[in-house]
């Protein structure tokens, strides 16, 4: 049965007339005039029996919001009723939350009765009113539009949930004039964080959720960030939904090859795909980000990354912290830092490869960092990166990560090899990204924590102990080399202080041949300022070095004192080195490197002078060979020799000085071709069986040095004296392995350098009354010195003054005796520059005694 609608029409009986609109086709014009003007009335009935109030008595918004809706839904929103809407809102803006109600009831209806269309055209509807409407009555209107757009969101069907998530975007770009004390945006962070991971079966389907759940954790950032009133979008609680479904979306790209970090270089087809936009949403969250907010953003990046195991490819590791290193303000790059350390730190007992990929990306993250800032505590980075150097070899080393527990994980050594190099390039990376005064403190730090035999310093001992501080020595070397590599510093003293080259040195005389090639490199780095180092990388004779290209400058007065305060130093360890039977060719290399570029950068004529006095004093090593040296490296020497006799000659342009090298090097290349570097530095030297019968003619000669060098104004007498390095006990404990060696030698030298030979006497037994007697005699002593200071003040105070002018003359006389003796023993020929004082027959004669040794009278001492 139709439903019929009847109008009521007052009569004075109070009978109703009833005239069916059932039908509209019997009514005549006077019946149709007399509907519409009862029709005004109000008043309709069913034939139900269900009274309501006919349109004309509706509320004029609902009316207006019907209006907007065709009869047929897929004729779209009628622009013009729509426009009426508009004005009608404008006009009183106090009705928008009425007309957001209704238009949320009418949408939740139809979504129940799975009527799209008329879905559709709400939100366009309310759309064009959020775009219109800026009054302060909008948050009402809001939330009735939020409530709508999360029903959308609710529905399983994909594009509901892309039609509210494209509301939700526009409503986002909108900037609202009066914060919101209420709103909140809980529901749709987490809504849009499921889309990201949808994983429905169809691709394209799939491909546009994701992208629709992207914009909206876009939109909701764009919403939220900058409004202090709104729900802090940077709580950890939401971080750890929007960090990883953008991840999650970065990590999952359709072109398995690494990106360029910045999206302007994606074509237009790779920024309508799930992962540009994802890097998009990411780098406007990080460039959002406050100082205080930066933990919060990089803690989900840095668990995502474990939960997933992405740390041992790598690869997406470092694109993530590229990206975050890129978007985020300078100024916070050392927190970015940081947090990757503690993380460091918290993986100190993970995985090998995991540890690796950690420190890979703090790599690339310092070389980013470098334009902002690594923060203020630096020498904490490199303490931190060097703590883990230390594990990995103990590691290594025990085969376990817990040395209590057995472990059940099993440790491979090339992959704690792979971290210990991945370590010492991060610590490069870190070092180049720092100021000169700082890279100094970094290094001073390094060779601080390099496990050295020295009389102040014990290394571990036994075995395992001597294992352990090889590859801790060779380890940290090798960090010291990565921060000194192209250090460039004007003035040595600064960038060699003492205490920094006393260690430096004294690893270059341990026994282990990679330890002394490390410490030369490491002074080759520091003395090359002008990048000459790899013209001298092979050992040659060269006829014309002008063909090298040099990068020669005069000596600064800052390097002139640098090279008398440290030359002898580094001349004796020069030598010392040079002596090694375990250096092999890189080595020689070093060692001609080394003095070449010495020549170049830090010579006056008296380095010069020492230089040459040196390469004659390793030459005579391997013409006595007390050592027992191999024909191989007696032949180097030689020919280490004569490469660099040939460059100084050439340096220092003296005629003769030239002819003599050119004359022995023209004897060798005749008579004894295995004394040149070109036989002797290639890969399967020519050597000879021995070196017993060489004729004088292919020494370089002293005596003649010194006199064609004297004639053009070098300090002939001081070329004329050979090269005696005075060895020290420094020199000697750095040969000493382990700590048992290191204590005997101690107490030789205590018993050395004590006055009197004899045993001393048993140590005194301590009692009670001992101590007792000690403090009595203390206080006694002080009594008699408090006494004493007493009667000198009274004497001079009443004391006569020609009592006191004899007294103080009596004392003078003493003192001037006493420094007539000092200068007696002072007062001698001045040594030789290699620290000892030849006689005519070149024995050393006896030291004077040190000025810090002698006693003094007390009127000397203040």
């Amino acid at each position: 049965m139709g439903l019929g609608f009847f109008l009521i029409i007052p009569s004075p009986s109070r009978h109703p007339l009833f005239v069916s609109l059932q039908s509209w086709t019997p009514l005549s014009v006077r019946s149709l005039n007399a509907v519409l003007s009862f029709r005004r009335c109000g008043w309709i009935r069913s034939q139900t029996g269900v009274c309501g109030c006919c349109g004309a008595l509706r509320p004029r918004y609902k009316r207006l919001v019907d209006n907007i809706f065709p009869e047929d839904p897929e004729d779209g929103l009628v622009k013009t009723n729509m426009e009426k809407l508009t004005f009608y809102a404008l006009s009183a803006p106090e009705k928008l939350d009425r007309i957001g109600a209704y238009l949320s009831e009418r949408l939740i209806r139809d979504v129940g009765r799975h009527r799209y269309g008329y879905v559709c055209i709400a939100m366009e509807a309310l759309d064009q009113l959020l775009m219109a409407c800026h009054c302060q009555s909008i948050n009402l209107f809001v939330e009735s539009f939020l409530k709508m757009v999360a029903k959308l969101l609710e529905s399983e069907k994909s594009n509901l949930q892309i039609l509210g998530t494209n509301s939700f975007v526009k409503f986002a770009n909108i900037e609202e004039d009066t914060p919101s004390y209420h709103r909140s945006y809980d529901f749709f962070v987490s809504r849009f964080s499921e889309m990201c991971h949808s994983s429905h079966d169809e691709l394209e389907i799939r491909t546009k959720i994701r992208m629709s759940g992207i914009k909206g954790l876009q939109g909701v950032v764009r919403k939220t960030v900058n409004d202090e009133l709104q729900a802090n979008i940077w709580d950890p609680q939401h971080m750890d939904k929007i960090v990883p479904s953008l991840l999650f979306n970065l990590q999952h790209a359709e072109e398995a090859e690494s990106r360029s970090p910045s999206p302007l270089q994606a074509t237009e087809k790779e920024k309508e795909s799930p992962t540009e936009l994802a890097e998009r949403c990411l780098r406007e969250l990080l460039g959002r980000a406050a100082y205080g907010n930066i933990k919060n953003a990089i803690k989900p990046v840095l668990i995502h990354l474990d939960n997933h195991s992405l740390w041992e490819p790598k690869t997406f590791a470092i694109r993530c912290f590229k990206i975050i290193m890129y978007s985020i303000q300078p100024q916070h790059s050392h927190l970015v830092i940081q947090q990757l350390l503690g993380h460091l730190d918290a993986n100190s007992k993970s995985a090998a490869t995991v540890r690796a990929g950690i420190v890979e990306v703090l790599s690339e993250a310092a070389v980013i960092a470098a334009s902002g800032s690594v923060g203020p505590t630096v020498l904490e980075v490199f303490n931190t990166l060097l703590r883990q150097l230390r594990l990995s070899i103990d590691y290594e080393l025990t085969g376990s990560y817990d040395c209590a527990v057995v472990s059940t994980k099993i440790i491979k050594e090339h992959e704690e090899r792979m971290f210990q190099e991945a370590v010492i390039k991060t610590t490069g990376s870190f070092a180049s990204t720092l100021p000169t005064y700082q890279r100094s403190e970094v290094m001073l730090f390094i060779m601080s924590k390099v496990p050295l035999p020295s009389l102040h310093h014990a290394i571990d001992a036994g075995k395992a102990g001597e294992n352990r501080n090889r590859l801790t020595q060779i380890m940290l070397l090798k960090s010291l080399l990565q921060v000194s590599t192209g250090f460039q510093c004007s003035n040595m003293l600064t960038a060699l202080p003492s205490s920094f080259l006393d260690r430096l040195l004294s690893a270059a005389l341990m026994e282990d041949a990679d330890l002394r090639l490390f410490v030369l490199e490491i002074l080759i780095s520091f003395i090359d300022r002008h990048g000459n180092r790899p013209k001298f990388s092979t050992i040659s004779t060269i006829n014309d070095i002008s063909v090298l290209k040099l990068k020669v400058d005069k000596c600064s007065r800052q390097d002139t004192v640098f090279m008398k305060k440290h030359s002898q130093q580094l001349y004796r360890h020069i030598y010392l080195t040079s002596k090694e039977e375990s250096n092999v060719q890189p080595h020689y290399e070093a060692l001609y490197s080394m003095l070449a570029l010495i020549s170049i950068e830090l010579a006056n004529e008296e380095v010069v002078v020492d230089l040459i006095r040196l390469v004659l004093a390793v030459q005579e090593i391997a013409q006595i060979n007390e050592d027992n040296l191999p024909v191989y490296n007696r032949c180097a020497l030689y020919a280490l020799g004569a490469a660099y006799l040939n460059l100084i000659s050439q340096l220092t342009t003296v005629p003769a000085f030239c002819q003599h090298i050119h004359e022995v090097l023209e004897t060798r290349q005749k008579e004894a071709p295995y004394l040149l570097p070109e036989d002797v530095f290639v890969e399967m030297p020519r050597l000879t069986k021995s070196l017993d019968h060489l004729v004088p003619e292919v020494f370089f000669r002293q005596s003649k040095i010194s006199e064609v060098l004297g004639g053009s104004g070098y300090n002939s007498d001081r070329l004329s004296t050979p090269y005696i390095p005075q060895l020290t006990d420094e020199d000697r404990l750095s040969k000493r392995k382990s700590i048992g060696e290191t204590i005997s030698l101690q107490v030789e030298v205590e018993s050395r350098n004590s006055p009197e030979k004899e045993e001393r006497a048993p140590a005194e037994e301590i009692t009670y009354e001992t101590l007792k007697k000690a403090i009595v005699d203390s206080v006694a002593v002080e009594e008699q010195e408090r006494e004493r200071r007493r009667l000198v003040v009274e004497k001079f105070q009443k004391a006569p003054f020609e009592e006191i002018a004899a007294h103080c003359g009596a004392r003078a006389s003493l003192l001037q005796s006493k420094l007539n003796q000092i200068f007696e023993i002072t007062i001698r020929p001045p040594p030789s520059p290699s620290g000892t004082i030849t006689a005519a027959y070149g024995q050393p004669q006896n030291h004077s005694i040190p000025v810090y040794e002698m006693k003094f009278p007390d009127l000397c001492v203040y």
